[in-house]
């Protein structure tokens, strides 16, 4: 619990808007002493918001993570056994159902699992531990979801894994049992790299099936005026790369 604690402190920290306030009452601290650094760190904090809160900025950052193309839908399963969906968290209050259900970055990547599924005939595994304390684990919900609202079927449930990583470890414990050793594997297109490397390492080969791709960049004036979907896509973008810095140096 605790190296999860300290993980999300640490995010938070690094990531807008918690860097911006940080550097910013560091540099009102040190206005009494040092005020030419003071002000500097106010400034760059607001400079800092303004980029990270621009569209364009988002944009670039997440495109630098998608590297692998949309699938082709006219090249079959490839080989394939089964098809893996990994969750990406879930609205655990949803009051309006009367239940935990799964969020729309999970719900997108399902949706389009369920497409492929009934492209190909594939079996589909999806993978995602317990969100919070109390609640139902991400594959339960996966599962629940694609049976009565998308009207497919997932066979397998992976219930154990708290990040990408342990989704790949997981998965590939149960794939191997079933003789599955290749697989399209569904998730966002900008989390697809660290995914790919980490099925790889488990020993599973992975086809990339991406989706959730970010449009144009540049799209309009308003790529650059601040908006808060600007700031939601450099946060996404910098945890990603984040992510695969740390993967990087502990493997």
């Amino acid at each position: 619990m605790l190296p999860v604690m300290l993980s999300r402190l640490f995010e938070t920290l690094i990531l807008p808007p918690g860097s911006v306030l940080v550097m910013f009452l560091l540099g009102t601290a040190l206005l009494r002493w040092r005020r030419k650094l003071g002000r500097t760190l106010q400034v760059v904090a607001i400079v800092w918001l303004l980029l990270a809160s621009m569209p364009c900025v988002g944009g670039m950052l997440l495109h630098s993570l998608q590297s692998y193309p949309a699938l082709d839908p006219g090249k079959g399963n490839q080989g394939a056994q089964a098809i893996v969906v990994l969750s990406a968290g879930a609205d655990v209050v949803a009051s309006e159902y009367g239940a935990p259900v799964i969020g729309p970055t999970t719900m997108q990547r399902l949706r389009y699992a369920a497409l492929l599924q009934r492209r190909t005939q594939l079996p589909m595994l999806v993978s995602g531990g317990v969100p919070r304390r109390n609640a139902p684990t991400l594959a339960s919900m996966m599962q629940w979801t694609a049976k009565n609202e998308l009207s497919a079927e997932a066979v397998w449930r992976e219930e154990r894994s708290a990040d990408t990583r342990e989704n790949a470890r997981y998965s590939a414990e149960l794939l191997k049992q079933n003789g599955v050793k290749k697989v399209l594997l569904v998730t966002s297109a900008w989390h697809m790299p660290r995914a790919i490397d980490c099925f790889r390492r488990a020993g599973i080969e992975a086809i990339a099936a991406p989706t959730g791709f970010r449009g144009e960049i540049f799209a309009s004036w308003t790529s650059f005026v601040p908006h808060w979907n600007g700031l939601r896509d450099t946060c996404l973008a910098m945890h990603e790369w984040g992510g695969r810095v740390v993967y990087a140096v502990t493997n």
